[in-house]
């Protein structure tokens, strides 16, 4: 799931921390310290996601937003301080995705950073009709299950399950977030209905090793393509 972040920020110490820590988590990271620079990196299109400042030289960061979102909808987290509530207001009115506070843990960060990191991914995945799982292809439409001359119609369970893995591809999809957008309920007799899906989908997939629904314990599910 990594891809490429930019930072706007004008303290250096914040900036190449925050920029150390996701280069670690496997992110490609570009820093700027000023507005003006910032915006004209942030609309190269370069970037899966901006993490913008508020307090910036040049430009302040609620008009660097105000400018990018004329030309690009690239996700931005907000930068803010602790009291500056109209700030945070201001920057989600103008369409900034999610903010955080400064002090900000780094686990806090990553954790917002990634949750918008996937859903901008499965919206993309979503405007795909026909997907490919290794030798399978997969009609998200028609829900029909194919590989070579065998097509299978899926039940619709069984393809909001298959989606939902897809969306996640060669990550975690947690139990709770399946069966909560699946069956809006996260009670035990969904999760054993679940785990049968589960199975069966295993069942359908075996026709190529190369793909595979595994159990990680005590967090859900992975969906593992020999490309993603």
């Amino acid at each position: 799931m990594p891809g490429r972040i930019l930072i706007i920020e004008d303290e250096e110490r914040i900036a190449r921390f925050v920029e150390l820590e996701l280069v670690h988590e496997g992110y490609e990271v570009d820093k700027c310290t000023d507005g003006r620079n910032g915006l004209e990196k942030a609309e190269s299109g370069k970037y899966d996601l901006i993490l913008l400042d508020i307090m910036l030289p040049g430009l302040n960061g609620l008009e660097v937003l105000r400018r990018l979102r004329r030309t690009s909808d690239v996700p931005v987290i907000m930068l803010t301080a602790r009291d500056a509530v109209m700030d945070k207001v201001s920057g989600l009115d103008l369409g900034a995705d999610d903010y955080i506070t400064k002090p900000f843990s780094m686990e806090e960060l990553t954790y917002r950073i990634d949750a918008i990191m996937h859903r901008v991914q499965g919206k993309k995945k979503n405007d795909e009709v026909i997907v490919t799982l290794g030798k399978f292809t997969f009609d998200r439409n028609k829900q029909i299950l194919a590989i070579g001359d065998d097509k299978r119609k899926l039940t619709t369970k069984e393809s909001e399950l298959l989606n939902i893995l897809y969306e996640h591809v060669n990550d975690v999809l947690p139990r709770e977030l399946a069966l909560n957008k699946i069956w809006e309920d996260d009670n035990r007799v969904y999760a054993r209905s679940m785990d049968v899906y589960i199975t069966k989908l295993r069942k359908y997939l075996k026709a190529d090793p190369d793909v595979e629904i595994l159990n990680v314990h005590g967090e859900g599910y992975k969906l593992v393509l020999p490309t993603a």
